[in-house]
Formats: structure tokens, sequence, C-alpha cells
């Protein structure tokens, strides 16, 4: 291949030709071209490797693991064998816009400190509608377990951060692996694990640089409710939040898969949970009560209608938010 490339774009996968093809491709289509793409395929996958081997560019790169080990495990095996000095990850359904690369890699020289890690704003495309987020971008010093925690409205989160978007060194994710066997919140955890390290601040490209396929009638891991498990998670990790980011995450996105064992008793452990560990706010009460008392389907209905309002409502042109943003 040459040269070493500035980039290595890490892509797990398995089972998805189609759709790993389609994200191999928007990587190749960088307007950045000094890039490698290793793609992990998570477990033995022969209609995969024969699709990723039909695409022809010497930049690609398979790497069968030889059993399923989940996307954290997958993305930790891409920055084993990963070349270049930075590293961004790619899920196999999602798709980049043509200046991801070259965007991120620009505000990364000019970010400031020792160790960026850059997201951006992405496209969420869904049956329904298209919609940009995170629909704010983090304010100078605040801290970032509330940035992508605490909401402001009863239907919504502002803050967002998701594994397509994040370009960072080689070297940091090295040093702070994905957590393997984390079904949900991946991103987060890593996000907010990666930050405390010393000279690591995120720094958010404004512009939407992702297209983030919602699929409805397809298998996601974010659609499972694994919720006891991410109580234990949100246990052992109370020291990455704040007491206010603490009782956000518990009432409003552990509530949120809690509420579908329709159970009293759990209704009253993750509210004692958030009450105990954490610092509620009136909306974070005010959230969680609705989670528990209207049924999914008119929460996304209403969430759909304050958010169409407020996009309507909204000025025009891109939020400041290339600063580095605090912890």
């Amino acid at each position: 291949m040459g040269l070493e490339p500035d980039v290595s774009v890490v892509i797990p996968t398995r089972f998805r030709p189609d759709l790993v093809t389609r994200a191999v491709s928007s990587a190749l289509a960088q307007t950045h071209t000094s890039l490698e793409v290793i793609v992990v395929v998570d477990g033995p996958d022969d209609a995969t490797v024969e699709a990723l081997t039909g695409l022809g560019d010497e930049r690609v790169r398979v790497v069968v693991l030889p059993e399923r080990g989940g996307a954290p495990n997958a993305r930790n095996a891409g920055v084993g064998a990963a070349a270049g000095t930075w590293t961004a990850f790619l899920d196999d359904d999602d798709e980049w816009l043509p200046r991801k690369l070259a965007v991120q890699l620009a505000l990364a020289a000019r970010a400031g400190v020792t160790t960026p890690v850059i997201a951006s704003r992405l496209i969420s495309r869904s049956p329904r509608a298209d919609a940009i987020l995170p629909r704010r971008l983090p304010a100078p010093g605040e801290p970032i377990s509330e940035y992508l925690t605490v909401r402001r409205g009863l239907f919504y989160g502002d803050g967002f951060i998701q594994t397509s978007t994040i370009l960072a060194p080689t070297e940091l994710f090295r040093r702070v692996p994905f957590t393997v066997g984390l079904r949900r919140q991946q991103e987060l955890d890593w996000t907010l694990r990666a930050t405390r390290h010393d000279g690591v601040a995120l720094c958010f490209a404004p512009e939407p640089l992702v297209l983030w396929h919602q699929d409805e009638d397809r298998e996601r891991i974010s659609l499972e409710m694994p919720w006891r498990e991410q109580l234990e998670w949100l246990r052992a990790s109370r020291s990455l939040f704040t007491p206010r980011a603490y009782a956000a995450f518990a009432m409003s996105v552990l509530g949120s898969m809690a509420a579908t064992t329709r159970s009293f008793a759990v209704f009253r452990e993750v509210l004692a949970e958030a009450r105990r560990n954490g610092r509620p706010g009136i909306v974070d009460y005010l959230t969680y009560l609705q989670i528990w008392a209207l049924p999914p389907a008119l929460r996304h209905r209403l969430r759909d209608a304050v958010l169409n309002r407020r996009s309507a409502s909204a000025p025009t042109g891109a939020a400041a938010g290339t600063a580095p943003a605090g912890r």
C-alpha cells in the first residue's frame, strides 16, 4: 500500500455484506485519501469476506476473528491492527459524508490540546424524517457527563455522541480500549473514561459528517433493553459521572429500559438509585414519570412533535462549537 496511512478506519461487522460494503465505500470515497480500512469480521462469515474482496481496493484489509466477541472486542482488534496515527470508527450500517475525515483532521490540528477526541454532528435518518444530532454542542466548561445525559426537555436530550463520528489518536484507543461485553452505551462509556486522562479533550465539528441509518425494522443492539445490566454498569461507573449526570442517566436512559418491565418494584428501585447516588432535578422527575406513565409509541409521537416545532422555530446556520469541551 506504499506509505503508511494517516488514518485507520475500523469497521466491525457480522453477516451484513451489503451494508458493510456500503460503509466501506463511503470511507474509500473520502477527500482525505491517506487511509486504510480495516474491516473486522466478528466470527467466520464467508459471504462478507467475499463481498469485501470484490471491492478490489488495496486500502481495504479484512481481519476475521475466530469467534464472535461483540462490537467492542472487534473495535479493539481493529485498533490493534491499525497502522495510522489516527483511528476513526464506522459502524457497518452507517455512512460517512465525503469530507468527514478532512474536516476532523483540520479541527484536530487547531484544537490546542495534546490528545483531541474529535466527534461531529450527524444526520439521523429514519423512515419518518431526517434529524441533525446532537441538537446543541457542549458549552465551555460543561462537564461531559452532564452534556451527554442531562435533559432540558421531557421528550429528548440535547447532548449526543455516536461511534461512527469519533476520530482520535490510535495511541489513545490502545490506552483506553472499548469495554468488551457492554451491549449498550459503548460510546458514552468510552468517552467518559477517555476524557478523564490528562491532555484529552472532546471537540465537535459543528456540521453533520455522518449518515446514521435508523432502519426501524432491522435488528439493532440499541433496541435491546438490558436494564439490569445497565444498572450494574452505572453503579460500577459512578466515578465517571457528576451527581447531576448520574441521576439524569438513571431516570431517563435507564428508566426507559426498566419501564418495559411495568413493575412498580423496579420503578422504586431505579428511582431510589438516582436519589441515593445522584442529584435529580425537576426535569428528571417529570421525565421519569412520563416514561413510566405513557406508552412508548405515544412518547415517540410527542417527542417528534416537540422536535418538529423546535426545528421549525430554530434560527438557521451552524452553531459554533469547535472548542474543546470541559470535563
